[in-house]
């Protein structure tokens, strides 16, 4: 990491789910982390999502330029007790939890300008980039929103996927546990009838299909049939998990498939997702950002490339602080990954690539000139 953070390259984070946190535990993003935790350390929400590792100077620090947030909601079925707010039971309380987190974000950058903005068109993107790229001032630049819904239970119908995109709304995951769309994790199963209306409906106007939770049968059926973009925004490589039977990760054969499709893999920096079967128990230590470069690592040689992966933290997202690298204090510290990356033989194109390019490239391809 550079002494000068203006040095350092910029980071896109392709999955936090903050309006989650911010709907339920009242989390107050414009603060920093530290600031939050000490806000919140007589509170329930470190016991059940652990301490922060999020805020706006974090990401100022980090050079956080972008972030794909998420609108998300979990079945009520696996509800985590009565102050798991976010759930729902049919398709139309999904609906009205995605609309409310939607109407969150929309609330903190119309309240934040300075702050936050959202980015729906490629304008509002090259705009933004401008004023990273900017040399820096009195003024920080804003952090950029790019929406992403994971788990599309929230769309009652194809017939409303017009005012999600109206709304901001990019990429869409149509599965966290089983939906009425497909498999996913820990309940598997291939596309419904329904799910392959969706992606129909969703290439009609071009959201990205974010296969991250599909089960894989359902990862090969949209492979073949989505005619779009296609990324997993957070998902690790199995391969590197050995004894984790599970369909939260991807097969080598998956990733293959993506890279095929020139798809972006988002690393997850978990500790649950780095090293198998870590606990909180273990501690911290056992785990480290060599970890997650060989997450990194392992999907470039599957590529022959550095364009085809990134980060996806998942930060806030049911973990904090105490599951998370040792090396990590907040979001700021992804930054560490860049000297790691550089002994492993990346030059500084590839690691700018890997901490923001590629999906930047994404972006790039999904936004439309206007709305």
């Amino acid at each position: 990491m550079s002494e000068n953070p203006e040095n350092n390259p910029i980071i896109v984070d392709a999955h936090q789910d903050l309006a989650w946190n911010m709907l339920t535990f009242e989390r107050d993003y414009t603060r920093s982390a530290a600031d939050t935790r000490h806000f919140e350390r007589f509170s329930f929400a470190p016991v059940q999502n652990g301490e922060t590792l999020l805020g706006w100077p974090d990401y100022q620090r980090g050079r956080v330029a972008i972030v794909f947030s998420t609108l998300f909601a979990a079945p009520a079925r696996l509800s985590l007790g009565e102050w798991d707010t976010q759930c729902y039971h049919n398709a139309e309380e999904a609906h009205q939890r995605y609309r409310a987190q939607l109407d969150a974000y929309h609330r903190l950058v119309d309240t934040h300008p300075e702050k936050f903005r959202l980015l729906q068109t490629r304008r509002d993107l090259d705009e933004h980039l401008t004023q990273w790229q900017t040399p820096p001032g009195d003024t920080a630049p804003p952090v950029g929103f790019v929406i992403l819904m994971e788990c599309a239970e929230g769309v009652r119908s194809v017939d409303e996927l017009e005012m999600w995109w109206a709304r901001g709304v990019r990429f869409i995951g149509p599965a966290w546990a089983g939906t009425r769309f497909c498999g996913g994790t820990r309940e598997p199963g291939p596309l419904t009838p329904e799910g392959f209306q969706l992606l129909e409906g969703m290439a009609s106007y071009g959201f990205a299909l974010d296969l991250s939770h599909m089960d894989e049968k359902a990862v090969w059926q949209a492979l073949d049939r989505y005619p779009g973009t296609i990324i997993a925004s957070h998902a690790n490589a199995s391969a590197l998990l050995k004894g984790l039977d599970s369909n939260r990760f991807l097969s080598d054969q998956v990733i293959e498939g993506l890279l095929e499709r020139q798809g972006i893999i988002g690393v997850v920096p978990f500790n649950r997702f780095l090293l198998p079967g870590w606990t909180a128990k273990d501690g911290r230590h056992l785990v480290t950002l060599e970890h997650v470069v060989a997450q990194i690592d392992h999907i470039c040689q599957l590529a022959g490339d550095a364009l085809h992966v990134g980060l996806g933290s998942d930060f806030d997202g049911g973990f904090g602080i105490q599951s998370v690298p040792e090396e990590i204090d907040t979001i700021a510290d992804l930054q560490k990954l860049v000297p790691l990356l550089a002994q492993k033989g990346y030059t500084e194109t590839d690691i700018a690539a890997i901490l923001g390019q590629n999906w930047l490239r994404v972006l790039q391809n999904i936004l439309p000139e206007s709305v």
